[in-house]
């Protein structure tokens, strides 16, 4: 069976490739990809190829199939599994296996990724529980499952002391109260906005920073202070330009003046290491939720406050399978809003540029219709000059500038295959 993916070789060695899949064995699944979305850790997979500790050494020999963000629809079950899965089932894909390798769906197999028409689950993905029954009204909002995950896997991963004088440690972010979202203009700052103001668990409290006026305003446009106070949650956001010294403004608008319960760093920064170390209050949890690039990466901290305050550090990358059910129970009872960050749609055929380009596109998440082909487009700038580009102009502007399941139906109907 023939396939087409984008497969990496190397540093920045990127390949749309058709080749053959080996035939699906008793205990494997096969299944077409619909959608997958690009990912800062794929631009990451880029440019350090095989020095990535997710890619195999022989990636020149033996390229892998790039995409772990992605959702699709079985088409074949082997024996094994037939009493689990049915062909024309959707499914959503949990990259993390929990390998000691660390080798992950997407980063490391020749076989299965999310940018791809056609795959082949192993049995050990199966196994592990890493295809996830999936219900929601689009493709799309399944190929954000993953990341959504992820800022789930952060807000449990935070942590506090039950009793000061004790040393049980009660885990998620604390309820009713401080927390901070630094750099979070984001995707997935703009997800953890959403989640925090409409997740279970909420503070009381949350203040969004950015270092870029444009993406600011469009974070309050799409997260308004009014919506997250009909949720009981005191929304700010503040511009925190590059090198400019935020501390005691962000405290100032925790109860007390005493800093932050909960702080999630989306940025990679030394200085913003420093300085969200210091707006922590006692027994404050930071959330170091950005990857940096460089291995060596580190950043000066406080003793002191750790020592007498209590205060303590955290770092999630990725997430479990049960981060993933609660995401996906999240978009299927629409809790959170993912069209907000879905900003561009593309087909299979404009991947490879796009990956390398990342840190340089506007805007929010970038969703790739694997089965497409079709230039990678801002949703609100469709031209409307041809049949389908005006029609889709259209059912935009109807959901208020957004991506949605009627936009992206009509997309698959009418644009041209791969």
């Amino acid at each position: 069976m023939k396939t087409k993916a984008v497969r990496i070789y190397g540093v920045k060695d990127l390949r749309l490739e058709e080749f053959d899949l080996p035939a699906m064995g008793e205990d494997e699944i096969q299944a077409r990809i619909v959608t997958d979305s690009l990912c800062m850790s794929t631009y990451k997979v880029a440019n350090q190829g095989a020095d990535h500790k997710k890619l195999p050494d022989d990636l020149e020999q033996n390229p892998v199939i790039m995409g772990h963000e992605f959702c699709g629809i079985i088409e074949a079950v082997g024996k094994k599994w037939q009493h689990l899965y049915q062909p024309g089932d959707r499914f959503v894909a949990q990259p993390n296996l929990g390998r000691a390798d660390t080798f992950s769906l997407g980063y490391s197999f020749p076989w299965v990724g999310g940018e791809a028409t056609k795959v082949i689950f192993m049995n050990e993905a199966m196994e592990k529980g890493c295809l996830l029954p999936y219900k929601g009204d689009s493709f799309f909002e399944g190929a954000l499952v993953e990341p959504l995950s992820c800022v789930i896997a952060g807000f449990k991963a935070n942590f506090h002391l039950r009793d000061r004088n004790g040393y049980d440690h009660a885990m998620g972010i604390r309820e009713h109260g401080a927390m901070a979202i630094l750099g979070g203009t984001g995707p997935m700052g703009s997800l953890a906005i959403d989640y925090a103001v409409h997740g279970e668990r909420k503070p009381s409290v949350l203040v969004v920073t950015g270092s870029t006026p444009e993406k600011l305003e469009r974070s309050k446009e799409l997260y308004p202070v009014e919506e997250a106070r009909e949720h009981g949650v005191e929304l700010h956001y503040v511009l925190t330009p590059k090198g400019s010294d935020f501390v005691e403004e962000l405290k100032s608008l925790t109860p007390g003046k005493k800093g932050f319960d909960d702080i999630f760093l989306m940025a990679a920064q030394e200085d913003m290491v420093t300085k969200a170390e210091a707006l922590l209050a006692g027994d404050g949890c930071l959330n170091f939720f950005a990857g940096p690039a460089d291995s060596g990466f580190s950043a000066r901290i406080n003793f002191y406050n750790l020592h007498y305050n209590a205060t303590h550090f955290v770092g999630t990358s990725g997430s479990n399978t049960q981060d993933m059910k609660d995401a996906i129970a999240c978009i299927e009872q629409k809790t959170v809003n993912l069209a907000k960050i879905a900003t561009h749609v593309m087909g299979l055929n404009d991947v490879c540029e796009s990956i390398l380009k990342i840190p340089e596109l506007p805007g929010g998440k970038k969703i790739v219709y694997s089965q497409k082909y079709y230039p990678i487009t801002d949703v609100q700038e469709f031209s409307g000059s041809g049949a389908m580009e005006s029609v889709l102009k259209e059912i935009v502007e109807r959901h208020n500038g957004l991506w949605s399941a009627e936009a992206e139906a009509y997309f698959l109907k009418n644009c041209p295959d791969i």
